[in-house]
């Protein structure tokens, strides 16, 4: 098993480390991307992290949420009743009620 190639890089204001090229090429990383620095008994592991965009749900959204999963009749007035408590208009948010799938 070939051994990993070992570079050498100088720690420059502010801590910055510039990594060298043919690192960043091969596992991918360009300005902006993130890594993670990880302690180790024996120093640091600098190492590609994985970003995963999130959805910050509005309460019209929720309100869609709950609108569309109601199962009948009923859970679907309970549903309008819940939305009404969240100060929203049931009839103004978009979704699929029972009858309509």
């Amino acid at each position: 098993m070939k051994s990993p190639a070992i570079e050498t890089s100088k720690v420059g204001k502010r801590g910055t480390v510039v990594m060298p090229a043919r690192l960043r090429r091969k596992f991918g990383i360009e300005e902006g991307s993130l890594v993670i620095a990880e302690e180790r008994e024996d120093g640091i592991l600098i190492r590609p992290a994985v970003a995963y965009p999130i959805e910050i749900y509005t309460p019209e959204r929720k309100a869609e949420f709950i609108l569309s999963s109601a199962v009948d009749k009923e859970d679907y007035r309970v549903a309008r009743e819940a939305v009404r408590k969240m100060g929203l208009d049931p009839d103004r948010i978009e979704h699929l009620s029972p009858s309509r799938r």
